[in-house]
């Protein structure tokens, strides 16, 4: 009868191949455990990453993460460009105003167009930087800048909503003044208000 049982020779075989697999994976753990997880997670269970100098990569990782995550939030869904269909526009404006008088002076805008703009003025006056919603109540203002005794201010207002935006310039002296406006945006009409007087509007193409 023929011998039974297991060839010596592949068993050997299989115990070289289980020992070489085992030699592997051990060596694997010990890159992933050694350098892997330093470089790529800041995680050093061994403290081996730190004495090579691989927990500096995953810091840099970490940091490099934190900052897209905290740029990203902080950007709010602001487009970086805002394509837009109309040419911009700029003007240099000027209003006397008389002692203990005032004037307001506005553009329609929509939501989400930028307003560049730089005032001075001969004499400090106060002022109000705000707008008027389309849909509010008649009155209604929202304020976004109120100063007294201000003589300059230059600025840009990234509109919120769309209405007429602009300023309240309020002459609490008793000699005339006169204010100079420079401004710049995607404005299609301006409202100059002054109190017992026919509003004044603008049309810009």
């Amino acid at each position: 009868m023929a011998a039974t049982g297991l060839n010596p020779d592949r068993v050997a075989a299989r115990e070289r191949v289980a020992v070489v697999a085992g030699a592997a994976l051990l060596a694997a753990g010990s890159i992933l455990v050694g350098a892997i997880l330093p470089a790529e997670y800041g995680v050093d269970p061994l403290g081996i990453g730190a004495r090579l100098g691989l927990t500096a990569i995953g810091d840099v990782q970490k940091k490099i993460a934190s900052f897209e995550a905290n740029r990203a939030a902080g950007a709010g869904g602001v487009p970086v460009v805002a394509p837009q269909e109309r040419p911009y526009h700029n003007e240099t404006v000027t209003f006397a105003i008389g002692p203990r008088e005032s004037v307001e002076y506005k553009y329609r805008l929509a939501k989400g167009d930028a307003l560049l703009y730089s005032w001075t003025a001969t004499v400090p006056v106060n002022y109000e930087l705000h707008a008027e919603p389309d849909g509010a109540p008649a009155r209604y203002a929202e304020s976004f800048e109120k100063r007294n005794a201000s003589a300059a201010a230059s600025g840009t207002l990234t509109v919120p909503f769309a209405g007429i935006h602009g300023w309240y310039w309020e002459n609490p002296g008793e000699t005339p003044i006169t204010v100079t406006l420079s401004s710049a945006g995607f404005y299609t009409m301006s409202h100059e208000f002054r109190k017992n007087a026919p509003t004044k509007t603008r049309m810009f193409q």
